[in-house]
């Protein structure tokens, strides 16, 4: 029975590599596709950070790794509330900085999103996991990619922004397979 299990393993693994292999043979790419999303735009109709009686509070829009403010500066946001919060690209976001220098995130703004079935893929260039579904490559946080325990070739429900091209998704749940 162990055998079986590992041959199964084996030929998941061998369908995965010949998917990334047709991805590349058609043209494609495992690199994400290219972002279309119009940040400056976006933070454009942001409003200018506050400095109010011990916090500064900022508000921008989460580019899928972090948050760029209205002046275009990157703030940092902790990988596991961007898993938990299942951000995705152009969510608004507000930072309140309190005055012991705390970073405190809060979601204002949630973009429309749009629901996908993909497989979960190790790229072998960097060595980080992606989500690959209809020909196009997702990048994905590491931290939902162990949080629901993820191995290569596992079936994943992912959040895309609707209606834009991504890089980024956000996993929703990761199906073993």
């Amino acid at each position: 029975m162990k055998n079986i299990d590992e041959l199964k393993q084996i030929l998941d693994n061998i369908e995965i590599q010949m998917q990334k292999l047709r991805l590349i043979l058609e043209g494609g790419s495992l690199t994400p596709a290219s972002k279309k999303n119009n940040l400056s735009e976006k933070l454009g109709s942001l409003n200018q950070a506050q400095e109010l009686e011990n916090e500064k509070v900022i508000e921008g829009v989460f580019d899928g790794q972090k948050m760029i403010g209205p002046d275009g500066k990157q703030y940092s946001i902790p990988a596991n509330y961007v898993s938990k919060s299942k951000l995705v690209e152009g969510d608004i976001l507000k930072l309140t900085i309190d005055e012991k220098g705390n970073f405190i995130y809060k979601q204002i703004g949630p973009v429309d999103r749009e629901r996908l079935v993909g497989k979960l893929v190790k790229d072998e260039s960097s060595g980080e996991y992606v989500v690959m579904s209809d020909n196009k490559t997702y990048k994905v946080i590491l931290a939902s990619v162990t949080y629901f325990k993820g191995t290569e070739g596992d079936e994943v429900v992912f959040l895309l922004p609707k209606g834009s091209e991504s890089q980024w998704a956000a996993i929703e749940n990761i199906i073993k397979q």
